[in-house]
This record gives structure tokens, sequence and C-alpha cells, in this order.
């Protein structure tokens, strides 16, 4: 029964629909189900706990996007078995079902002071070489979609693996890791700081991206206020 339970959810996301709204923007979701609750929000899909089976986390996505489903279905196939992704479980005709994963997300973590240890960073680059070596692309790797889980890096939403080209957007976070982190670790970043560095960022050319100078321009905005 364990293998085919998660099918039971199937009536409750039903009830559910997600509204796509822009490239870089949170879709929106319309409708309820008793036994649902939103755990995460992206920009082509939310993602969902079915209370009797919280084991199990429904990534449901948004009408536009339901071309990508293959996609990670495909790739999470090609992961199986590394300690660093969720487990896939299956899928259904608009959604795809992985393991829930416990822990905070590396942008909650700065929101809430909690210190990202080294490990994480470490926990990654070896998740990117493990994704190479299966001859997928390791992208859209950002603050939302890695979790600090007893320590360790866990790796979420795999959709894009299957693209070419680097967006660097883990590169970026590693010089920011490098040389901003260690200034403030442990202290509670306010959301709209992080809200104006992610929307900063979006904004910047990367064939023409000038991080220190960026990070310069985000102090001095910090020490306005």
């Amino acid at each position: 029964m364990r293998n085919e339970e998660w099918k039971q959810a199937e009536q409750a996301l039903s009830a559910i629909q997600i509204i796509k709204q822009g490239t870089n923007d949170p879709v929106l979701i319309e409708g309820e189900a008793e036994d649902l609750q939103c755990i995460g929000i992206g920009t082509d899909a939310a993602v969902f706990l079915y209370d009797p089976f919280p084991l199990y986390a429904y990534k449901l996505y948004a009408t536009e996007a339901i071309p990508k489903i293959q996609a990670e279905v495909t790739v999470y196939q090609a992961l199986k078995g590394s300690p660093f992704f969720p487990v896939y479980y299956g899928h259904g005709e608009r959604y795809v079902v992985i393991s829930h994963e416990s822990g905070m997300n590396l942008y909650d973590c700065l929101l809430y002071g909690i210190s990202i240890p080294r490990q994480v960073t470490q926990d990654v680059e070896e998740a990117r070489s493990y994704v190479r070596e299966q001859g997928l692309n390791p992208r859209d790797i950002h603050l939302k979609n890695v979790l600090l889980q007893d320590g360790r890096g866990k790796v979420l939403d795999v959709s894009e693996y299957i693209q070419e080209g680097n967006d660097q957007r883990w590169e970026h976070l590693m010089w920011a890791y490098d040389h901003v982190y260690p200034l403030i670790e442990g202290k509670k970043l306010p959301l709209w700081v992080l809200e104006a560095v992610k929307n900063g960022y979006y904004r910047l050319d990367p064939a023409n991206m000038n991080l220190p100078e960026f990070a310069e321009r985000i102090r001095r905005l910090f020490m306005r206020k």
C-alpha cells in the first residue's frame, strides 16, 4: 500500500488551482481543501502537505507550467539514490510527489538569524557535481531551494536541470557567503532587506554583474534605515 498511498490526496488536490503570475512572481492559490496545507510557494507551483500522509509533499503546478512536470520526473529518476535531494514517489496530471523534507530554507535562516554552516555549501557543491555526473545541469539553486537539515544541505526543485546554460545563481551566493555573510552571520535580517536584495539582483545584467558594487549599494541602503 505504501507505494500507492500518496494517490489518496488527488481529490483534495483537485479543489486547488494554481495561478501563474509572472517569471519571478509567486503563484496565487485559489480554492481550499480541509486536509491540505501549503508549505511553499514558487513561480510555477505551490507545495502542499496532505494531513493523512504527512511524509509526502505535493508540488502542484499552474496550468502553464504543467509541461515542466515530465522534466522534473526525468531529473528525479536520474538522481535516484542521492542523499542531497528529496525522494521521488510519483506524479499526477498536475503534480509531482516527493518526500517531505524537514528543515529551514536558507532564505528563512537569514530572516531568523539562524547560522548557515560551511557544511551546507559543501553539500550543495557535492550535489552539483553529482548532477553533472548524471549528464544534467544544476541550475536555479538559490536561497529558497536549499534546506538546512540537521547541519547539512538538502537541495530542492530540480525542474531546470535539463536546461542548458549556467545562471550562476549559486556562484553568486557563494561569493556573498565568503565576502558578505561573515558580517551578518547570526543576525536577523529584516524582510525588506532580503526582498530589496532579491529584487535588485533580478534587475542586474548577468553579463555585466559587479557583485562588490551591488553589495555596497545594499549596504548603503541598509545603513540609511
